[in-house]
């Protein structure tokens, strides 16, 4: 059984940032161990590349450069470098970097194509049993991601809401005079609703539970930064659901006195409405565990990031929202990792 200071559950974004920023602490490479089936960034990589960002390329730049350990300044040059730092790109000109970092850095550390399945802490040292074998660590860091949420509403075929974010994968279905309803006003929402109406559908229906939101953005910093419209999307939101509304699309509240009839009359359904945490492995010792987002950390030794774990933050004006993104994930590790270091086994 190999043991290890630290382990890493994840090779997305997050997963990418933990690797990086513990061997930028002076971890040495043969220290860390890092678990992922794929090793591809995650769904990041897999799912999302034809999704338009609602974040500018400065920031991706920013999180790509803040990593000594990236080594990003001695990589190729990629289609992101060429891009106008001001403006938003697809998330696969993104991945395609993250790609070349995670080849990269998995020459630095120990990397088990494989999927953690428990954890246990057993005299100070964590226990991670995986689809193939057991390693033990001193740390282990969960970066696993999340999932899109669903409902439940019955009759209905479901359209993946990666097909409906993907126009090439979004033409592939036989949607030629079907009437398909969006649940949701997110990001997503106003990235798939544009991509429906460029189908031969006959209606594109959304239901929405309250009104759109869009950032702000200030001197220092951004108002609905996580939770408001930015980019391609809030365009789009302020022309046609805020604006004129385009020719086979109708909007409703879901507390509309019709909800149920003008829903059963729709074909498909699309679920854009936010994403939860992926299943984490197994903690027997407690049941489910629950993290704090000031810190995150879930127990000694043990400490979540990403999507599966932001970081809560209070705006200036009082605010408080859950910090998702690529520059947000190496922010939390700046101040994290001190903090980890010492809340340790």
């Amino acid at each position: 059984m190999t043991q290890y200071s630290w382990t890493v559950i994840g090779a997305g974004p997050a997963g990418i940032a933990t690797v990086g920023r513990l061997l930028d602490h002076g971890v040495a490479g043969e220290q860390i161990a890092w678990i992922d089936p794929e090793f591809g960034v995650g769904d990041f990589g897999a799912k999302w590349g034809a999704v338009p960002s609602n974040t500018r390329v400065r920031l991706f730049l920013d999180y790509l450069a803040a990593s000594p350990s990236f080594r990003f300044a001695q990589a190729p040059s990629f289609e992101l470098n060429r891009l106008d730092p001001q403006q938003t790109c697809l998330l696969r000109v993104v991945a395609e970097p993250l790609r070349w970092i995670t080849q990269h850095l998995r020459q630095r550390v120990d990397t088990f194509c494989t999927i953690a399945t428990e954890l246990a802490l057993v005299n100070r040292q964590w226990t991670v049993t995986t689809q193939r074998e057991v390693v033990t660590s001193k740390n282990v860091v969960l970066a696993v991601g999340a999932v899109p949420k669903k409902l439940s509403y019955a009759g209905l075929d479901e359209i993946a809401i990666e097909t409906a974010l993907d126009p090439a994968k979004l033409a592939q279905l036989p949607l030629d005079g079907a009437t398909v309803a969006v649940f949701g006003s997110s990001h997503s929402a106003m990235i798939a609703l544009p991509n429906l109406l460029n189908t031969p559908v006959k209606k594109v229906v959304n239901f929405y539970r309250s009104p759109l939101k869009y950032a702000v953005f200030l001197d220092d910093w951004i108002m609905y930064d996580d939770t408001g419209l930015k980019g391609q999307a809030a365009e789009w939101a302020r022309e046609n659901i805020d604006g004129t509304c385009p020719e086979r699309l109708e909007t409703y509240s879901v507390t509309h006195l019709e909800f149920e009839e003008i829903l059963q009359a729709c074909d498909h359904v699309v679920y854009t409405v936010g994403f939860e945490r992926r299943h984490l492995p197994l903690t027997p010792q407690w049941g489910s565990l629950q993290y704090d987002p000031t810190n995150g950390i879930l127990a000694p030794g043990l400490f979540g990031i990403g999507i599966a774990f932001p970081e809560y933050w209070i705006d200036p004006l009082g605010g408080g929202q859950y910090r998702v993104g690529l520059h947000k994930f190496m922010q939390r590790l700046e101040t994290g990792l001190p903090l980890w270091f010492r809340y340790g086994t």
